[in-house]
């Protein structure tokens, strides 16, 4: 037996800009092949313990700048300089696999955005970071109805359904957000986002089929530092943002506090009104406290609150679909009989006349504990965490300003338990790897009661027969629904992945995942209003719009998962992989009631089956020339057993239901690729082709145009929901030294696009429901200061270029169809302090 004494050793250094001389603040500096890694401080110092001998490779890694590595033969001190270059963009440090590595060393389908790509560009939400990520797509007819997807995959399209979980992960500091409105809250004090393509749930907790957000924020500090960001735009746009940090007790507990705040007017004029609607009023806070063990221990409690209160999201009218119905149920027939006029039929001219007022009124927040522990070759962690959602909206779902549906609100309150426990270590110069073991509890509630409820109008509506029973005085109006949806959720997993370098060129990459859920659903509606009656034929009018409807549910499951990847270094600079995961998106159950056939629920759609996810993928990670990047990923995923949320006819479940497609495929080739020219000009650009479709659908509702036709059509080779065939995202950015105010630093003018082509926006294939492909082009220009003050002037949609980011039918499907509208051409100027 051998026993080897390492001494322990203090590494000390600082960072500068090459050209500048500025401190870099911020930048990662850790020993290569490790855990074992420190930021720079505002001056750009660093410190880091290190137990072991020499030599000792150092990297160094700074968004925007060219990594670099520094061989230390001993402990002296060390002053190293970075060159800027946007092709290290992405080469930056990432977490995804629980240890800190170079973006262009894992093996795995990988965008990263920094904190300056996100502020720079305005970014301030997943909406609007989508754009520079075409492989993401994100629809939104309000917070509660989000579709976060990669690759087209990951949640139901249109309407949600909280009865599934979503495919696509949502990370912030290591905990799980398990619902997709949390897409919707602005970002606070964001550091770094790193999306990860493909099934993810070897490497995470949650399992995630189609991929995940891994959001990191920035950490309290031991120097006392501040930032303060200030915004104002056309359409009143307002934000503020700031954060402050620094020591409370010396080197042992670290302060920092995060807030930021946003308003705009409304983009959408209202006439009935006479306001604008759609309008942003959002704030947030952070904060966190660390509490330092030792160098490589530490604890961090923190805590956050978002309350966002908008007037909206108003949709629009966009057109009309004829159906198969009879003549007099068709939607131009309907608005004639009640003597209403649509008040502009160009949606671009974005008026509506709504009668019932738009509420997207929303409070999320919660606590959690991460304690990281050295612990041998490894780091120990623990993410301990409660949040919470609470849900308050108002929709008018007939979308016009007949009062045909009166009220559509499902106020909710959701809450969730979490936590995860993990091992990620170096074992070897050879072997590493990350073990876990994750406990997930959600309950769903609804606030108070879900209401339907129909206006003096909606009978024109319903009007199945020609009867004139359907005109009797008040016999729907008030009529309504209040459901009552409890759902109960409980899953554990265990998880691990290692990494074994046979060679030096070559790695097996193996992880495996054991996952159990359980789903205990109680449903129940009841209706009330109209007008009291007893007459049979009235009753039964009453009940083919609304009817009681009850039933409960309980399930569970287990299996396995896993992957298998193989890296291979062919040169330094060609770095190449191929992986087969097999995973599994969780048992689901209808939370939104379901629809009827001769009067009773189809009980069978209660309980949704798992979806099966075979995944390909391979390619390769590439530096061509040392100033450019390329990288290249082809791959192939088929599911079966899809889950799909479609829109049915029956007014009752108008915010669809969950059903399974019995196989799709996606499979597609994505490229991305940066480059510097000179040390002043910087290229990036990203490209995805992507083919979706029903392998196999042959009980899907009918489109839009077929209501009124068969229930059911088969639309196998039909093309799936939300996903393009090409999209793309594009820019560049021209720098020069200068100084302006007194500071030191870089000029810039900076522009960036994306473009993406037409898309299904049905979840069964309509010919109406298309979105058609549009480009956009968003530039900046101003100073930026790595120390003191910046400031820059920004255009979003410079073109102004009118396009639906989603159109979906009215409830009932009569035949209109309204549209979720892109923001029209916004604009404004930036100034951003550091005290």
């Amino acid at each position: 037996m051998v026993c080897r004494l390492y001494a322990q050793h203090e590494i000390t250094g600082i960072l500068t800009d090459a050209n500048n001389k500025e401190a870099l603040i911020g930048a990662t500096v850790i020993i290569k092949g490790s855990t074992n890694g420190v930021t720079t401080g505002l001056d750009g110092s660093f410190r880091l313990d290190y137990q072991g001998s020499f030599p000792v490779t150092l990297l160094c890694t700074y968004i925007g700048y060219q990594n670099r590595e520094l061989v230390l033969n001993n402990n002296e001190p060390v002053s190293l300089q970075l060159l800027p270059s946007t092709a290290s963009l992405s080469e930056v440090t990432v977490t995804s696999r629980r240890r800190k590595e170079i973006v262009q060393d894992v093996p795995i389908p990988i965008t990263v955005l920094g904190a300056p790509q996100i502020e720079n560009s305005v970014s301030f939400n997943v909406n609007r970071v989508k754009d520079l990520i075409p492989s993401v797509q994100l629809y939104s007819s309000n917070p509660r109805n989000t579709t976060l997807n990669i690759r087209g995959l990951g949640s139901t399209f249109g309407l949600t359904n909280d009865g599934i979980d979503p495919g696509v992960g949502f990370y912030v500091d290591g905990v799980y957000f398990s619902r997709p409105a949390a897409t919707a809250i602005d970002f606070i004090d964001v550091e770094q986002i790193e999306v990860l393509r493909g099934p993810q749930g070897t490497l995470f907790g949650k399992n995630t089929t189609a991929g995940a957000f891994n959001v990191t924020t920035r950490k309290p500090d031991f120097s006392s530092a501040g930032t303060f960001e200030l915004s104002y735009g056309n359409l009143g746009f307002v934000q503020a943002k700031g954060a402050i940090t620094g020591p409370l007790i010396k080197d042992k507990l670290a302060l920092r506090i995060s807030f930021n705040g946003t308003h705009r007017d409304g983009t959408i004029y209202n006439s009935r009104t006479e306001k604008y609607t759609n309008t942003m009023n959002n704030i947030g806070v952070r904060g966190q406290l660390l509490y330092k063990l030792s160098e490589h221990s530490d604890i961090i409690l923190a805590a956050d609150h978002t309350r966002q209160r908008p007037d909206g999201y108003a949709q629009v009218y966009a057109g009309v679909a004829p159906t198969k119905r009879a003549d007099y149920r068709q939607f131009d027939a309907i608005i004639k009989d009640l003597n209403y006029i649509i008040p502009n039929k160009d949606p671009f001219k974005r008026i509506i006349d709504h009668d019932t007022p738009w509420k997207s009124g929303q409070d999320m927040g919660g606590i959690s504990i991460n304690a990281n522990f050295k612990l041998g070759a490894g780091t120990l962690t623990s993410t301990t965490a409660w949040r919470y959602w609470n849900w308050d909206p108002s929709n008018d779902r007939d979308f016009t300003g007949l009062e045909g549906l009166r009220l559509s609100q499902a106020p909710s309150r959701h809450d969730q338990v979490s936590q995860e426990v993990r091992y990620a270590a170096v074992f070897s110069p050879k072997l590493s790897g990350v073990f876990g073991v994750f406990t997930f509890a959600q309950k769903l509630r609804a606030d108070g009661a879900h209401t339907e409820e129909a206006g003096k109008d909606q009978w024109r509506f319903s009007q199945s027969s020609t009867s004139p029973l359907w005109e009797t005085p008040g016999l729907l109006e008030g009529y309504g629904i209040r459901s009552y949806p409890n759902l109960d959720a409980w899953s554990v997993a265990v998880f691990s992945q290692v990494d074994w370098s046979i060679t030096k060129r070559l790695s097996l990459l193996p992880g495996l995942r054991f996952n159990f859920d359980k789903k205990t659903v109680d449903y129940r509606r009841e209706t009330y209003g109209g007008l009291q009656t007893t007459d049979p034929q009235l009753l039964a009018i009453k009940n083919s719009v609304y009817s009681n409807q009850a039933f409960k549910a309980s399930t569970d499951d287990n299996n396995f998962s896993g992957q298998l990847s193989l890296a291979y270094k062919v040169t330094s600079s060609i770095k190449t992989f191929a992986t087969y995961s097999r995973s599994y998106k969780p048992v689901g159950l209808n939370l939104g009631g379901l629809p009827s056939a001769q009067g009773q629920p189809l009980l069978e759609l209660v309980r949704i089956n798992p979806e099966s996810v075979n995944h390909f993928e391979v390619g390769f990670k590439s530096r061509p020339i040392e100033a450019m990047i390329l990288n290249v990923t082809v791959y192939n995923t088929e599911i079966s057993d899809y889950q799909t949320l479609v829109q049915a006819a029956d007014l009752s479940v108008n915010r669809g239901y969950l059903a399974n497609a019995e196989k799709v495929r996606v499979s597609g080739v994505e490229v991305d690729a940066a480059c510097s020219i000179g040390k002043y000009l910087s290229l990036n650009g990203a490209l995805s082709y992507t083919e979706g479709k029903y392998v196999s659908f042959t009980n899907a509702p009918p489109p839009l145009e077929e209501t009124g036709g068969p229930t059911f059509k088969d639309v196998s080779g039909g093309q799936l929901p939300g996903l393009s065939k090409w999209a793309s995202s594009y820019g560049f950015e021209a720098t020069t030294q200068g100084e302006f105010l007194g500071n030191k630093g870089n000029f810039f003018i900076a522009a960036d696009g994306y473009y993406r082509s037409s898309f299904s926006s049905n979840p069964s294939p309509s010919k109406y429901l298309v979105v058609e492909g549009y480009n956009l082009i968003n530039g900046r220009i101003g100073f930026r200061s790595i120390e003191r003050v910046s400031v820059f002037l920004w255009c979003r949609n410079m073109l102004d270029k009118n396009y639906f980011e989603q159109l979906l039918p009215g409830a009932g499907n009569a035949g209109l169809y309204a549209g979720v509208l892109g923001d029209q051409r916004t604009f404004g100027i930036t100034l951003r302090a550091r005290l």
